[in-house]
């Protein structure tokens, strides 16, 4: 059977980037939007690769597509592929893990910013008749502020290097930190043995970590209360990191100075949501990863390694082991 590349379901505007990358590959291709597993079984049967973005390829699916030789996500989590049955049904799942790293990292810093600076509150305040600095108070010095960084690996490191580059102290805790890969670059960085030493330590800290079942929910009442009164949390990593009930808690009762997040448990984030009750959390629709440059390299990244799987080619970002 000849190769046929499928992008399962997505939500982008267009697939102009992915179509130029299979028409120059000269591999045909196909757009569904698929939405269950039986959606894939049905309408996969001749796929040698394909594109993911929500559709959940399960363990069922895998079964019943046995021409599949790849499944790329668009983008860096895997979390709607059950990986160990890839494995044994022999598929390949890849992700693009770094076509906007430079986004997050700008965005959490920019979350630390207005955190700290306060800019939003004070332009709105001013647009409604009050012009009174004092209402901001306390706003602290950026270069005084020691940063903590739980995850450091392409984003935590550029993250790191932007708080750096302001003049901050910044610590870290990653129980897969490479040396070799890491210290060259970023010496500046205190590794920490703990992370119980970050969170006791740090006056921002921010989250650049994956998610998997050992760490769901991790930063929770516990890890929150481990945190130096006043203290500022970030998260552009992965809702399902934190608990949301105690976070808000956590900064509605002032322990927390606030909170600036971009993920959240369920997306679009429910209307009920204790964290939208709390003034001093700041929300963004998972927008991090955003930049017209990035969104490009993702579709055309994503492509090519689609490319590389329906030609039987080595995988530039595999997850799983087959």
């Amino acid at each position: 059977m000849s190769a046929k590349i499928y992008i399962t379901d997505c939500d982008h505007d267009n697939i102009n980037e992915e179509t130029a990358v299979f028409e120059q590959a000269g591999i045909p291709f196909e757009l569904v939007q698929c939405k269950t597993a039986d959606d894939l079984i049905a309408q996969l049967q001749d796929a040698t690769a394909v594109c993911n973005q929500y559709a959940p390829f399960t363990e069922k699916v895998f079964a019943a597509l046995p021409n599949l030789k790849m499944v790329v996500r668009y983008g860096v989590g895997v979390d709607n592929v059950d990986l160990e049955a890839a494995s044994r049904h022999g598929v390949q799942v890849c992700n693009v893990p770094d076509y906007g790293t430079f986004e997050v990292a700008d965005h959490a810093l920019a979350l630390m910013l207005e955190l700290i600076r306060k800019v939003g509150k004070a332009n709105a305040e001013v647009r409604a008749g009050i012009w009174d600095y004092a209402r901001y108070i306390p706003v602290r010095r950026i270069s005084t502020l020691t940063v903590g960084i739980v995850g450091v690996g392409r984003i935590g490191s550029a993250f790191a290097k932007r708080v750096h580059a302001l003049g901050c102290k910044v610590i870290a805790y990653d129980i897969n930190y490479d040396h070799a890969k890491h210290d060259a670059e970023l010496g500046f960085v205190e590794l920490c043995g703990s992370l119980d030493e970050v969170l006791s330590r740090a006056d921002v800290i921010s989250l650049h970590c994956g998610l998997n079942a050992e760490n769901q929910k991790f930063m929770n009442k516990a890890n929150f209360e481990k945190m130096k009164p006043g203290a500022f949390f970030i998260n552009v990593s992965r809702g399902g990191l934190v608990n949301e009930e105690d976070l808000a808690q956590a900064v509605a009762s002032g322990h927390l100075t606030a909170a600036g997040i971009d993920v959240t448990c369920t997306e679009p984030l429910v209307a009920d949501s204790p964290l939208r009750k709390v003034e001093n959390i700041i929300i963004t629709p998972h927008m991090a990863w955003y930049a017209v440059e990035a969104a490009s390299d993702l579709k055309t990244k994503c492509a090519e390694e689609a490319v590389r799987g329906a030609l039987g080619q080595a995988p530039r970002c595999p997850v799983n082991q087959i």
